[in-house]
């Protein structure tokens, strides 16, 4: 009687699905070493484990509704079998509703710990394809590091450049820019360096210290600094005005 009520009270849980694909033998699947990795993963015992506590409790919720009744199954053999039937019949209802109850809150609780290894599994797959665009394409921070040593190298070349100018024009406050000119190799004069700000000001000091004459031209150094890169010619209407 307990092993019919636990396997009904099984199926109520699991919906039997029968296929006879299933049933046909493959040799290919045949494997000692990945069958003993199977049966002895953590994954199976945990499965294992959780088999047997729901025997035993199970077993637990039967004894704990048959043994009211003991007293009455003594006097089995005193009744009249229609008794003796109805008795068991009330009996194995009573029985069969506790353990499909108590099967019910175990798949309930089974369910919740399922969903929560199956979002503990997404979230580490998440991570996992962030740490692999990671590694195609790089740290975002180790990115942002390469950009400034980049920057960091190109306003020091910049800066070696701006003795080698002949004329700094400047806001005078805000925007430098350092202006170099050859009658022989230039057609036009070239910005060797410029900045705004603190760059700015690095540019007027190191001209200063060089003996490199400063003019005062707001409008030009503002355009200049606007329209022409490094190592560039300036536009004809600059030089000029």
């Amino acid at each position: 009687m307990l092993f019919v009520v636990a396997v009904a009270a099984n199926l109520v849980q699991h919906k039997p699905l029968f296929t006879a694909e299933r049933m046909k033998p493959k040799l290919s699947k045949i494997s000692v070493f990945k069958g003993a990795k199977r049966l002895f993963s953590i994954r199976a015992l945990v499965d294992f484990a959780k088999g047997i506590l729901k025997l035993v409790i199970v077993a637990s919720v039967v004894v704990w509704l048959v043994f009211p009744e003991w007293e009455r199954l003594d006097l089995v053999m005193t009744l009249e079998f229609i008794d003796v039937l109805h008795l068991m019949q009330a009996l194995a209802l009573r029985i069969l509703m506790g353990v499909v109850v108590i099967m019910a809150f175990i798949a309930g609780l089974d369910f919740m710990f399922q969903r929560a290894q199956h979002l503990k599994r997404q979230r580490m797959s998440k991570q996992d394809i962030k740490d692999e665009m990671k590694q195609s394409e790089g740290d975002p921070m180790v990115r942002a590091r390469i950009r400034q040593i980049r920057s960091e190298r190109a306003r020091r070349r910049m800066m070696a450049s701006v003795p080698t100018a002949d004329v700094v024009v400047t806001n005078p406050t805000h925007y430098s820019v350092a202006l170099k000119y050859n009658d022989d190799t230039m057609n036009a004069p070239v910005v060797v360096a410029k900045g705004i700000d603190a760059v700015a000001q690095r540019i007027r000091k190191v001209a200063e210290e060089n003996d490199i004459p400063l003019v005062e031209n707001p409008p030009v150094a503002r355009a200049l600094y606007a329209t022409v890169e490094i190592d560039d010619e300036i536009d004809p209407e600059h030089y000029q005005a």
